[in-house]
């Protein structure tokens, strides 16, 4: 049957069917949306040769409603509306319904959905509605096309990872809702993990949840907290706002806020932190943290810290105050940004105690290192010539020492090699035509100060320049058909804007150096040449995997000469005794040394070693046998200076270095070996060591380390239930991890919008145990003046360990043989909590003993929901 109707002054015709499958109405003839539909709409053509007595009412939709259902649509015209039923859908401007049945009412311009009822009596096919970004499920609910309002029963919705119930919702327009009996969290859960309640609440999409009287609840749980109002940002991406401090206590400061203050998200580009800490006995802290970056261009960030530390009280013995300050800046520039220029900075400065008494930092790493470096360069190739230049700012600082060493600033321009005999086309075919010339120069200005005179006019008094200008000609050619002989001779030209003049005062007694400030100059030269070879030894077998043993040898010998530049060097009277002379050069505390004294006219030995073994595969359908180093290296080195009147040989250095276990723990040795004997004083003298009643070659010296790395995996025990999760650390992790991690949880930090991390599942059977270890071994012997001692004997563990997928520990400690102690010990635990993360990270004893709890909300949302609690390190006396 055809029927018509009017609904204001739209015209809709359409055939009803109540057993039509995928039935769908178009309530405008104009509609632009294209959608598959099982009848068309019939336009109604008017007649112009009479009048129209019905008044067009205005149309108060401003666009075309389109719906569906599964089952079945029934139009009541008496009543107005339209029923669709099962798997309803509706579609209106940036609004889409879907529900088990919509009810359309035209004539108050409504849509009513709820869901069914399934043959088991369940209520299924709730209705689900979305408008532009925002979703929600609910029971029920009753929108208004022309103001749309809408009033939802049971919704649940979702705010920028905010998941938020209510009974009764009222929707005022599509940036504000207010809620009845609400219940929000981060738990994705059916039941969730907690939840905050609250009597009403105020949602403004992407901007921030307002309610009044609100109780955390816990597995279903009232607790005591109760907050008189909630707010909650909700905002998409960064947003500035307030960073919520922690509080404690300690022995020395009393109690104390720490991190608190205010975070800037400046723009898409730019963000800064501004935190402080305070302390009841009158101590403060000020840090600025900053992160930038600009996609294709550059990244880095800078933080800034300062602290005025006062320890116990006036009137106490260990009454003290200090000042320190921190500053680190990492720049790095994209390579797509320009090949032909880069700038990147890392900078690590400040007071050298920072680390031994801040109250505020947790990172072992820093405590621990005694020696921080800084660098500030910029690159510079000119494209179409053979220069290049690299200007920097550098800086070495030792904080046992506290002293300073900067180059402000250090310019070196290069020049890559040229050939000047090179034909202009074709290669090179004789050594003549491969003579290579390479320039460089090098610019610095050095400073050399303490922590006490850092930034005042003293640290500039003795400050050090001077350029350096070195000229290298090589070039290359075979003999004797395997043998590579490689002539060089080079040039330096040095000057210095400060020398120095030494000489005996006869009115004080005593030897005086006076500072001459002018320019001066010295120039050196030296010549040489090398050959080198390459030896291959091949052992083969007949039996066994082993298939054979081949040994690489590459000796080389060189001579090298040098003139005595003993002109640059000038005498004077050391004390009251006329001929007690000695030598100086004007030059010494330059910059570059000073020149080169004594002939030397040397020949150099060397020798490098590699053995590599060919095994067959343990598989049969392995055709290839594996390739197995048995030796990286093994090296040995020493020269025979001709010119010299004695102590002609210099030491014997060996270093060697293999992996072993599967290339899982390497071993490294260093050793020099003298073939001289020492007097009582424990000098070197001209007597062979062999003459003087020892051995061929006196051991002096070695250093050897140990680094071994395995965990579950290489074990090939783990079951694929493991694959989904890894355990922290891995094999290449550097030495710093074996001294422990920051002992703050990184969410205790500035949380800039980090989303809760994904559920881990754990599996009741056949469960996993992934985990990780790390042991080094270094060992160092000292025998150079006769002391035979061992200077360092110490080993080092660090490891992890997971119980299940959301249990974690870790440890990190060592044992000192040399002075029979343990070492930093750390003791990590972590358990994943689904929407909360708990942390105790603990170092039970030393200097450093302290330990740090914290348990809070992974969501950035709520990251401020918490509780942590640190011991800061007391000072002790013993």
């Amino acid at each position: 049957m055809i029927l018509l109707f009017v609904f204001g002054n739209q015209k809709i015709s359409g055939q009803i069917d109540q057993q039509e499958s995928n039935a769908e109405v178009q309530l405008n003839p104009t509609d632009s949306l294209r959608r598959p539909k099982e009848f068309a709409v019939v336009p109604v053509e008017q007649d112009t040769t009479k009048t129209d007595s019905l008044q067009i009412t205005q149309e108060y939709l401003e666009d075309n409603i389109i719906h569906r259902s599964k089952d079945y649509l029934s139009n009541d015209f008496l009543t107005s509306t339209a029923t669709l039923y099962n798997e309803a859908e509706l579609y209106y401007q940036d609004i889409e319904l879907r529900a088990g049945k919509i009810i359309i009412d035209y004539k108050n311009n409504l849509a009513i959905a709820s869901g069914i009822l399934d043959s088991a009596g369940n209520y299924i096919q709730r209705p689900q509605f979305k408008q532009g970004s925002q979703e929600s499920v609910q029971d029920s609910l009753l929108y208004n096309f022309e103001t749309e309002k809408a009033i939802i029963y049971n919704s649940k919705t979702e705010q920028q990872g905010m998941i938020i119930r209510g009974d009764i919702t009222k929707k005022e327009n599509d940036s504000t809702f207010y809620i009845n009996k609400a219940k929000f969290t981060t738990s994705q859960k059916e039941i969730p993990d907690y939840y905050i309640q609250t009597s009403n609440i105020k949602v403004v999409p992407d901007s921030k949840i307002v309610g009044g009287m609100s109780n955390l609840v816990i597995a279903d749980v009232p607790t005591p907290l109760v907050l008189p109002f909630f707010y909650a940002p909700i905002t998409s991406g960064r947003a500035s706002g307030f960073i919520i401090p922690t509080w404690g206590q300690n022995n020395n400061q009393g109690y104390f806020l720490q991190n608190g203050g205010y975070y800037f998200a400046v723009n898409d580009y730019l963000d800064l932190a501004i935190l402080g800490d305070i302390y009841t006995n009158g101590s403060w802290g000020l840090r600025a943290e900053s992160n930038y970056a600009l996609r294709y261009k550059f990244t880095g960030s800078f933080s800034f810290r300062f602290e005025n530390l006062i320890n116990s009280q006036k009137g106490f013995p260990d009454y003290s105050k200090a000042t320190n300050f921190f500053i680190r800046w990492s720049h790095s520039q994209s390579t797509q940004s320009n090949p032909t220029s880069r700038f990147a900075a890392s900078v690590n400065f400040g007071s050298s105690s920072f680390f031994q008494e801040s109250i505020n930092e947790a990172s072992s790493p820093f405590y621990l290192v005694n020696t921080f470096a800084s660098s500030v360069s910029y690159y510079k190739k000119f494209v179409g010539t053979p220069f290049n230049l690299n200007a920097s700012m550098t800086h070495t600082q030792n904080t046992n020492t506290e002293t300073i060493d900067m180059n402000l600033p250090s310019l070196v321009v290069n020049m890559d090699r040229i050939y000047p005999f090179a034909p202009k086309v074709g290669t090179k075919k004789n050594p003549i035509q491969n003579i290579g010339v390479t320039y460089n120069m090098n610019a610095q200005n050095r400073i050399t100060t303490t922590d006490e005179e850092f930034g005042s006019s003293d640290m500039f008094k003795d400050a050090r320049s001077g350029i350096r200008h070195d000229i290298a000609m090589s070039t290359s050619a075979k003999a004797l058909k395997y043998v590579s002989v490689a002539p060089s001779i080079s040039y330096r030209d040095v000057w210095v804007f400060k020398t120095i003049e030494r000489y005996w005062d006869e009115d004080i007694e005593e030897v005086v150096t006076d500072t001459i400030n002018g320019f001066d100059s010295y120039r050196e030269y030296s010549g040489g040449v090398s050959a080198s070879t390459t030896v291959y030894g091949m052992l083969n077998f007949k039996k066994g995997r082993m298939q054979a043993i081949r040994h690489v040898m590459r000796p080389a010998i060189s001579w090298n000469y040098r003139p005595d530049f003993s002109q640059y060097y000038d005498e004077y009277q050391a004390s009251l005794d006329p001929d007690d002379i000695r030598e100086y050069s004007r030059f010494e505390g330059g910059v570059y040394g000073t020149p080169s004294q004594g002939l030397s006219n040397s020949i150099g030995f060397s020798v490098n070693n590699t053995l590599e073994a060919k095994v067959a595969s343990k598989d049969p359908d392995e055709e290839e046998p594996k390739k197995v180093t048995i030796l990286n290296n093994l090296n040995l080195s020493t020269s025979y200076n001709i010119a010299a009147d004695s102590l002609n040989w210099s030491p014997l250095r060996m270093t060697a270095g293999t992996q072993i276990l599967k290339n899982k723990m390497g071993l490294n040795l260093n050793a020099s070996f003298d073939p001289y004997a020492i007097n009582a004083n424990g000098r070197r003298i001209n007597v062979y060591n062999i003459n003087n009643g020892g051995s061929l070659l006196r051991f002096t010296n070695a250093n050897f380390t140990m680094n071994y790395s395995l965990n579950s995996k290489d074990l090939g025990k783990e079951s694929d239930g493991g694959k989904d999760y890894a355990v922290g650390g891995s094999a290449d992790d550097s030495s710093a991890n074996m001294f422990g991690e920051s002992l703050v949880n990184n969410r205790q930090t500035i949380n800039r919008g980090e989303e809760e991390d994904t559920v881990k599942k754990a599996k009741l059977f056949n469960t996993s145990m992934p985990w990780d270890l790390r042991v080094r071994y270094a060992l160092t012997y000292n025998n150079v003046a006769a002391r035979d001692e061992i200077t360092t004997n110490s080993l080092q563990v660090s490891g992890n360990l997971e119980f299940s997928p959301k249990w974690k520990v870790g440890f990190s400690s060592g044992y000192d043989f040399r002075n029979n102690g343990i070492t930093y010990t750390q003791l990590r635990f972590e358990r994943d909590l689904d929407s909360w993360r708990f942390s105790f990270n603990w170092v039970p004893f030393g200097d450093r003993a302290t330990y740090y709890f914290y348990i809070g909300i992974k969501s950035g949302a709520l990251s401020d929901l918490k509780y942590d609690q640190r011991r800061v390190p007391d000072r002790r006396l013993f």
